[in-house]
């Protein structure tokens, strides 16, 4: 699977609590979250992004509590992957749990860059700027996971 998209740049330590902001969780509904991503953080982030374009961040990005909201607002905003330094723990493994990729990379990726991720190979390319990375491909496993919107969605349909 290759994701290409425009690259919406933040810094580091960017917490669960301004990628969905705790006044909008009284929802689960994906939709109304998703409506709300990253607003205290990005007025103009649904504004600016595209379906398919890709969050990229410093390190520690998904920090503090563990909410799922998080990476569902994300995904369901249209966002394709989340490229960062680092990850909070929690939110890696929500994000995979709910069908978001997430890769770990230190590439340099400025706000606007073009980016292209092969998950299947395991290349992230700035295409921007012609520099690359790689990373661990993802398993075939999560491949499919993520193909088939999650682990909640594998289950239900009995791939488990």
């Amino acid at each position: 699977m290759i994701l290409n998209g425009k690259a919406l740049r933040y810094g580091d330590h960017v917490d669960t609590d301004v990628i969905i902001p705790a006044r909008y969780l009284n929802t689960s509904d994906a939709k109304e979250l998703a409506a709300h991503c990253m607003e205290d953080i990005d007025k103009d982030f649904l504004k600016r992004m595209r379906p398919g374009d890709v969050i990229a961040a410093g390190n520690n990005f998904g920090c503090g509590s563990s909410r799922e909201h998080a990476p569902l607002a994300i995904k369901t905003s249209g966002i394709s992957c989340v490229v960062a330094k680092s990850f909070a723990r929690i939110f890696y493994r929500n994000a995979i749990n709910i069908g978001l990729p997430i890769v770990v990379s230190p590439l340099e990726i400025a706000d606007g860059d073009q980016v292209e991720v092969d998950l299947d190979n395991g290349v992230l390319k700035n295409v921007t700027k012609g520099t690359q990375d790689s990373f661990p491909p993802f398993s075939p496993f999560l491949q499919e996971l993520i193909a088939g919107g999650g682990l909640m969605n594998a289950l239900k349909e009995g791939k488990l």
